[in-house]
């Protein structure tokens, strides 16, 4: 199964590897290697937070989300969205800003990064509504019950998540995008602007994926006359949803995708102001958290291992902090991807101590009762 997921990953690491040799020698090798080791490190509880949408759709739509997606992830966020943010934010047209990009990569580079307080109120404030839903809502298991248990009954009140990323959106306006770094100025009302947008987006298309994916259930509620659990395929995935449902859902990943990457392409200008060496690099690491969620789905991780998915909705709540922190702070990269990847492998180890606990590797079976970490 190893080499059947990550197949394309390894034999695109090593054309891509091979092209950066060629086009760039032995430092424009050693540059696009390092962007895709950032890429994965900054985005491997993207990777789990995928893992645990993709598992509700069906196997079309997994494909759909390896090669559409992809192109996407690669062409759309790592080689178009920095040349979009740099024609709108200096008012140039497509071609000029293309033109920039390639033969004044000096000013190209400073054009993208006074548009980062932006893009951190847009991509901050989008993560943080996707944390605080998933921290207000009553699970089955809880990871940290002493946090948890007191959110979920908070989150009974209806559009708290909204009022609390407002609220948070306010603040930052009013603190740090004051005096935004690199010398920005006063960012307050841009700020307050991409922030509401972000919001925006997250009703917009979370809503509408979530409505589809209820519709979808009551209708099979309906035919059934009983509620119907979810069937599996060979590799253990779910077969699950599909038409418009599938494809809202689908959306709603790729804005998730793009509201990680703002991190990765603002963080790749201290490693190189090249879009197509940035472009290669993080294309091909995007390429591995790809795989990586898929075989996340094949596998059935998340539901062996169950504490998993709530140390990558914590890791997101911190890099919607980190991001908001950024409007004025610079924080290295390298402390951004730990924080996740710390978040992650605890909530991974206490999977394994309850497993153990429960003398089994995983439970997948229905979950009828509440269970605690006792954390």
């Amino acid at each position: 199964m190893l080499l059947k997921t990550f197949g394309w990953s390894f034999a695109i690491t090593a054309a891509g590897l091979a092209l950066a040799g060629v086009l760039w020698g032995w430092q424009g090798l050693a540059i696009v290697g390092i962007l895709s080791i950032l890429e994965i490190s900054l985005s491997f509880d993207n990777a789990v937070i995928n893992a645990g949408i993709l598992r509700k759709m069906n196997a079309f739509w997994q494909k759909i989300f390896l090669t559409v997606g992809i192109l996407i992830a690669v062409f759309g966020m790592r080689l178009v969205f920095p040349v979009v943010i740099v024609a709108i934010t200096a008012k140039l047209g497509p071609i000029e800003a293309v033109n920039l990009a390639i033969n004044d990569k000096t000013r190209y580079e400073h054009l993208v990064t006074s548009a980062h307080p932006a893009i951190a109120a847009f991509g901050g404030i989008f993560l943080l509504m996707i944390f605080l839903d998933f921290i207000f809502e009553e699970r089955d298991y809880k990871w940290l019950s002493w946090i948890e248990k007191p959110m979920a009954k908070m989150g009974k009140l209806d559009m708290l998540s909204v009022i609390i990323a407002l609220v948070v959106l306010l603040v930052t306006s009013m603190t740090v995008a004051t005096a935004a770094a690199h010398g920005a100025g006063d960012k307050s009302a841009t700020v307050l602007l991409a922030g509401v947008a972000g919001l925006l987006t997250y009703l917009v298309v979370a809503g509408i994926s979530g409505y589809f994916e209820d519709k979808l259930e009551e209708d099979d509620d309906e035919e059934d006359g009983q509620p119907a659990a979810p069937a599996r395929n060979g590799t253990g995935a779910a077969v699950g949803l599909a038409g418009k449902a599938a494809f809202f859902m689908f959306l709603y990943l790729e804005v998730i995708d793009a509201s990680f990457s703002f991190d990765g392409v603002i963080g790749a200008f201290a490693i190189t102001n090249d879009i197509f060496m940035m472009a290669l690099g993080l294309g091909i690491g995007a390429m591995y958290i790809r795989s990586l969620t898929v075989f996340l789905v094949r596998k059935g991780t998340l539901d062996d291992y169950v504490y998993l998915e709530h140390g990558a909705h914590y890791a997101i709540g911190a890099l919607a902090v980190i991001l908001l922190i950024t409007i004025k702070y610079e924080i290295n990269e390298v402390i951004t991807g730990l924080v996740g990847i710390v978040l992650i492998g605890l909530s991974f180890a206490s999977s394994v101590v309850r497993n153990r606990r429960e003398g089994k590797p995983g439970d997948s079976s229905g979950k009828s009762s509440e269970v605690t970490s006792g954390v």
